[in-house]
């Protein structure tokens, strides 16, 4: 069986931080940064729990590739990235959390 993938993008409530992340299961991966699983992560210690961008990819393999890629653009990229979808950064979690 081929699992999708997907990537994500999650900030904190004040938007200083974002965190760019790819998953085979969104929903246990968001729950897992709300509830700070791992209290010692990057997640966790800047308190990065609102998804504001999720892009869905047939495998694994596509979302990493696309992880990667987003992960070497700058900030200002990344912003016009989350406004393609997300123009007022609202928290897409409880969208996620319902599937």
């Amino acid at each position: 069986m081929v699992r999708g993938g997907r990537v994500y993008i999650i900030t904190n409530k004040n938007r200083t931080t974002i965190y760019v992340g790819s998953t085979a299961d969104l929903q246990a991966r968001l729950m897992e940064h709300q509830e700070k699983v791992n209290p010692s992560s990057f997640s966790a210690r800047y308190n990065l729990n609102m998804l504001i961008y999720y892009e869905n990819f047939h495998n694994i393999e596509e979302a990493i590739e696309r992880e990667r890629y987003i992960k070497g653009k700058t900030r200002k990229w990344k912003e016009q990235l989350i406004e393609t979808i997300n123009p007022t950064w609202s928290d897409l979690s409880d969208e996620v959390l319902s599937w």
